[in-house]
């Protein structure tokens, strides 16, 4: 009896490499502002495709869901590696957790407009929360390092912390708001003479 010949997987073409990362982009954007026009024809809009091509990439709403935290995830892993080669380790601090609540408001957004179940949602985030955990950890250690941070925080209070913030949340420009409340967590984590300029 025969068996049956393997599949290959063709490699995605150039222009639906590039399609997929436009989705991706404006997904993240759209969902990060929220509001009655997150839905996934603003995500067509936004990238500038048809809603076709947006169901060829992603033919469910969980499918969707799961593409972008993923996306957003991996782009604060880069960003922490990033960062931590500048001179600033409480600058930098500062920075990705201005990006981590951009990922936080991502997150809600979609969860209200994809309506994902909430056992689908914390999968996909109990695979992913690891990284960001990492991240974290990697610039904490740096400023710990550096004598400017206190020791006595791990990486995921910091990361509970601040979204618990995000949650508490709703209002227009909630952001904003957070960040600025960031900024003021990480000032009382600063060890004397360890502020950064940009606080």
């Amino acid at each position: 009896m025969n068996k049956p010949a393997a599949t290959t997987l063709r490699p995605m073409r150039a222009d639906a490499r590039r399609n997929r990362e436009r989705l991706l982009e404006a997904a993240a954007t759209v969902f990060a502002e929220g509001g009655a026009g997150a839905s996934r024809e603003a995500v067509a809009r936004e990238a500038g495709v048809g809603i076709g091509t947006l169901y060829r990439h992603f033919p469910s709403r969980e499918a969707l869901y799961e593409a972008v935290y993923e996306h957003e995830v991996l782009h604060l892993a880069e960003l922490a590696d990033t960062l931590a080669g500048r001179d600033d380790p409480v600058a930098a601090l500062r920075e990705w957790l201005a990006a981590f609540v951009s990922l936080v408001a991502t997150k809600k957004g979609m969860a209200g407009a994809l309506a994902v179940t909430a056992d689908k949602a914390k999968a996909i985030s109990s695979r992913l929360s690891g990284r960001l955990g990492e991240a974290l950890a990697h610039l904490l250690e740096r400023a710990t390092a550096a004598g400017v941070i206190r020791r006595d925080v791990s990486a995921e209070e910091l990361l509970h912390a601040v979204v618990g913030m995000c949650l508490l949340q709703d209002q227009p420009g909630w952001q904003t708001s957070v960040r600025r409340l960031a900024d003021l967590l990480v000032d009382g984590l600063c060890v004397e003479g360890g502020r950064s300029m940009n606080a």
